[in-house]
């Protein structure tokens, strides 16, 4: 005999509380609310870390929401940048052969191909393949063109339409050695977005002539009009597969709305609206796996923003920077910290009235208050520990070898440091610190880096590359992060963006920084596998907003602040959570405190009803 959940389902269980991991699909009665909850779905846009180049019209590829490509595209004018995106944010990766815009890609991170565009002084059929690392001239399309639809791999490619410039209908097939053509669409028309395979493929809206909101499907052999989409337009992102498509952002034409932020969701025969991107965006990029897993980045007007598309029983909050507690002292620059989110600690710093200063200041989370004043008054220090057990060593100004400690309520004086210097990194605890590089009067920047046990320093393994400027440092005495700042003297040509790793007996190079950067916001108390870097100098701002994480691997963006800054200090537990505080804005100094979180996901929770 058939069980009764066989034959009628499963029971909705009946509790005083919600379950603290519900499955999906799970139901069940809450006796203290008086409620019938389960999962509910959330669709949304979520905002991710942003792209290094801002540009439009670039080609996007790459399957997977947290593994794509961006080639190419329209800054100022017609670019060769890729970068690649990790699901967080994104890194640099080989330029392309030849720099353009309106150009399409189609393929994988690691395996991609990107074909036609726009130069002036005209249209392009040059094709490229990458394999991870660089760019290779291929075979060229039949006919040049661009902004046309992509679909497939790197190997087994389809574009469709484009223009040159009018609307086309050509459709050409890479088979791995050579672009064929093929079967051409119903409808001739640029401004198209694609997506699927070679054998079967999706080709969404366009424009010139006119905004159509027409959709073709390919089988290999032929394309067929199907189901119109709700909104015509061109210019638009896509991706997915060819029954499970995303279309988002666009434009309807100067004479219409415009820019678009709309979303329509593709199941195999119909078009649904669906969640809106958080801003209008025209020649936008992006890709996906499906209706439920996409990514959006650039678009114009020459935008850096990213955002992720999610199907999900989880409400997902992007990264962000917020507002923190203003420090209760004097505003300053040149301040160093240490610590955590809610445990943070500002030590010195520099206003011209007093000048160099003694003050420290204490963070709970939401207000700074005054602490324990130091011994010796000093800026741009190497600091290190937490609010409760913090070391201080290297010194500005006069790069003395004095080194102090903090128990929670008070400074007292350290070893001695064989050389003394300033503008210095550091990494560790009280009881086991590194006082890394640095600056001196003579000879400048050093490699010198030097172990404290809590009493005394000994000489350690130096540094590849010495710098100053405030490098970055975090991680413990063993296992050490060095990142950023210059060599003499301070300019954008010897600003660094190396990055080293210590695993307690030598220095190793590994990637380096997106951008150099020095006199930024280090997450102090960070770790070697995760730590972040904010503001400072770059070489195209001398008091920049955005931030860059680390993985343990590879830096790559995350969301910019409110306000660009530079000389400031930095504190936090990694590229999830940190702060910044303090610094010079450009033209005042500040007492601002800016908190980092990283993206968190949590259930979505939903009240269900019979009727």
């Amino acid at each position: 005999m058939a069980a009764y959940k066989d034959l009628i389902g499963q029971k909705i269980t009946k509790v005083t509380s919600n379950p603290g991991e519900p499955k999906t699909g799970q139901m069940w009665y809450n006796s203290t609310s008086g409620t019938l909850r389960g999962l509910g779905i959330v669709t949304a846009w979520v905002s991710s870390g942003g792209l290094t180049t801002g540009r439009a019209n670039g080609g996007g590829s790459g399957s997977l929401q947290n593994s794509a490509l961006f080639c190419g595209g329209y800054a100022t004018a017609g670019v060769a940048n890729t970068e690649e995106y990790g699901g967080t944010g994104w890194a640099a990766g080989g330029n392309l052969n030849t720099g353009r815009y309106a150009l399409k890609a189609a393929g994988t991170q690691t395996a991609s191909r990107a074909f036609g565009g726009y130069m002036p002084p005209g249209y392009v059929a040059v094709t490229e393949s990458y394999n991870g690392t660089a760019w290779t001239n291929g075979p060229s399309l039949n006919t040049a063109r661009s902004n046309g639809a992509p679909a497939g791999t790197s190997t087994a490619t389809l574009y469709a339409g484009g223009g040159t410039p009018s609307g086309v209908n050509n459709s050409e097939e890479y088979n791995g050695s050579a672009w064929v053509e093929g079967n051409n669409l119903n409808s001739g028309r640029s401004g198209v977005a694609g997506c699927g395979s070679q054998t079967a493929a999706i080709a969404m809206g366009g424009d010139d002539p006119g905004y159509v909101a027409l959709t073709e499907l390919y089988d290999g052999t032929s394309w067929t009009a199907t189901s119109a989409m709700n909104t015509a337009r061109g210019g638009s992102g896509g991706g997915g597969v060819q029954t499970s498509a995303l279309v988002w952002g666009g434009h309807t034409g100067p004479g219409g709305p415009g820019a678009q932020a709309k979303t329509e969701s593709w199941d195999g025969s119909s078009w649904t609206e669906t969640a809106d991107l958080s801003s209008t965006r025209n020649a936008c990029s992006g890709t996906g796996a499906s209706n439920a897993s996409s990514v959006c980045f650039g678009g114009d007007p020459q935008v850096k923003a990213t955002e992720e598309f999610t199907s999900s029983t989880n409400t997902i909050t992007a990264a962000a920077w917020s507002s923190g507690g203003a420090l209760s002292g004097i505003a300053r620059n040149y301040n160093v910290g240490c610590g955590i989110n809610t445990a943070g600690l500002s030590v010195g710093g520099y206003n011209p009235s007093p000048g160099v200063l003694s003050l420290t200041e204490e963070y709970d989370g939401s207000v700074w208050a005054n602490a324990g004043t130091l011994g010796t008054a000093s800026y741009d220090s190497g600091v290190s520990g937490t609010q409760t057990a913090a070391l201080k060593a290297g010194n500005m100004p006069g790069y003395p070898t004095a080194t102090e400690h903090y128990d929670g309520s008070s400074w007292t004086a350290g070893g001695v440091l064989s050389t003394g210097r300033g503008e210095n990194a550091a990494a560790g605890i009280q009881t086991a610190s590194l006082c890394i590089s640095g600056g001196t009067a003579s000879p400048g920047s050093i490699t010198t880096v030097e172990l404290y046990n809590g009493s005394s320093w000994t000489s350690s393994p130096a540094v590849n590359v010495g710098r100053r400027g405030k490098p970055g440092g975090s991680g413990t005495s063993t296992a050490a992060l060095f990142f950023g700042g210059y060599t003499n003297p301070p300019s954008p040509s010897n600003m660094v963006a190396s990055t080293e790793s210590y695993d307690g007996t030598s220095w190793s190079e590994v990637n380096n920084m997106i951008e150099a950067r020095f006199s930024g916001g280090p997450a102090q108390n960070g770790t070697q596998t995760s730590s972040l870097f904010a503001a400072g100098y770059t070489p195209t701002t001398n008091a920049s907003a955005t931030a860059n994480g680390w993985d343990g691997t590879s830096w790559s963006t995350k969301p910019s602040m409110a306000q660009g800054v530079r000389h400031l200090a930095g504190a936090g537990s990694g590229n999830s959570s940190a702060m910044i505080f303090g610094g010079y804005n450009g033209s005042t100094r500040v007492k601002s405190t800016e908190e980092f979180t990283g993206e968190t996901s949590t259930v979505n929770i939903t009240d269900f009803t019979t009727s």
